[in-house]
């Protein structure tokens, strides 16, 4: 291995960190602006109201978003550099680092514009990350040794779909309703968000794997 594709491999590490961090961070600015929050309804309200006007301290669920929005955008080039240097998948790794380029930038707007300015809005530019892991997937279609993560991404991917089509009322219509949809969304905030973190530390652990092969058939 060369000089070159072992500073590559640290690179890639060290992004795909960060990517592991970024959801503890939502999570964090979440738990501790909802604790600061009295009387918020986990049932009834959405998470973009503990940075709302009727929050009493907003700052601190704008500021975790803002923060975990860089940090996606950062992680979405150690996702890219690992496809790369795993299956040379260049164009693969270029669509998967722009869905979390593009998903960072929705974060880090909807924290600027918080609810119910019309610009938070933006945050929905985070749900094409859900197609990351079907790229991911494509990419390693030849890739030896990564049953595990392929079977995550797989799983990930197939949950984000169940939680999308209830949620828009797609199938078994009520089912998500104004006393539940908190908590709906919080399921779809925990897949959305968590597999990031979860797919981040199994690419660096492949990358750190010395039988891992790649099939160029």
């Amino acid at each position: 291995m060369t000089l070159a594709a072992i500073d590559r491999r640290k690179v890639a590490r060290t992004l795909l960190s960060v990517g592991v961090a970024a959801p503890l961070v939502a999570l964090l600015a979440v738990l501790v602006a909802a604790a600061c929050y009295a009387d918020f309804d986990h049932a009834r309200q959405y998470l973009s109201e503990l940075g709302g006007a009727t929050a009493t301290y907003p700052v601190i669920f704008n500021a975790g978003v803002l923060f975990a929005g860089v940090m996606t955008g950062f992680a979405g080039g150690g996702f890219g550099l690992a496809v790369v240097i795993l299956t040379r998948s260049v164009v693969s790794a270029v669509l998967i680092g722009l869905l979390f380029v593009l998903a960072g930038i929705g974060l880090v707007i909807s924290s600027l514009y918080a609810w119910p300015d019309p610009r938070h809005m933006a945050i929905n530019l985070g749900l094409g990350i859900q197609l990351a892991p079907v790229f991911l997937l494509f990419a390693l279609r030849n890739a030896a040794g990564f049953l595990r993560l392929k079977q995550f991404l797989l799983a990930a991917f197939l949950a984000m779909v169940v939680l999308t089509v209830m949620t828009k009322h797609m199938i078994f219509p009520g089912t998500v309703n104004d006393f539940n949809v908190g908590y709906w969304e919080r399921a779809f905030a925990i897949v959305l968000v968590g597999w990031v973190g979860v797919a981040a530390w199994l690419l660096g652990r492949a990358l750190d794997s010395d039988t891992a092969s790649i099939d160029d058939a």
